[in-house]
């Protein structure tokens, strides 16, 4: 449901998302994807060709959905991110918009019984990555990671930060934020 809801709320027709090719063996999601001209990714080996995609569309200023986590989390609370999304911003150049979405658990439930799910998206401040060393490129995919992923974090009540509930980062970020400030 995250997916839909943010191709909703998103008022840009340039606006896309990696989607993993294994959807396209549902003719509704493909149809779907499609669609919003998704960009198809093999989440199983290193798919250059879609990377080279999303990396131009994002260069000639297209809005580029990616979920960091590269699937759902089971408990709904974050799951350790994988670095595609870090890696992608680095090669683009261009800003990471953080966005938090609560209360889409169980949603298929609540609409059956006729029941108006309670949903809030939240969307963070855009922020640029700093760039990538080739020497220490993992290290620096994985901080940039962390980085994206604590941003995201900060945006969730706290029962939603899973992984990153202890992360310093997320901890400076919470420490920052107005004493006012929904959580």
């Amino acid at each position: 449901m995250d997916a839909p809801l943010i191709f909703f709320l998103v008022d840009r027709e340039d606006f896309t998302a990696l989607a993993a090719k294994k959807h396209q063996k549902n003719p509704i999601l493909r149809w779907l994807i499609n669609g919003a001209g998704g960009i198809w990714l093999n989440r199983d080996e290193p798919d250059t060709h879609a990377i080279r995609v999303a990396r131009d569309y994002l260069q000639k200023g297209g809005l580029l959905g990616i979920a960091p986590e590269g699937t759902r989390s089971r408990t709904g609370a974050l799951i350790q991110a994988k670095t595609g999304a870090a890696y992608m911003a680095d090669k683009s150049g261009v800003p990471v918009v953080p966005i938090a979405i609560t209360g889409t658990e169980g949603n298929l439930k609540r609409v059956v019984l006729l029941q108006r799910p309670r949903i809030k998206v939240v969307f963070g401040q855009p922020f640029m990555l700093p760039p990538i060393d080739r020497n220490e490129r993992e290290a620096g995919l994985q901080r940039n990671t962390d980085e994206i992923m604590c941003r995201i974090a900060a945006l969730l009540p706290p029962q939603y930060h899973g992984a990153y509930a202890e992360h310093p980062r997320l901890k400076e970020l919470l420490a920052q934020r107005p004493a006012s400030a929904d959580r």
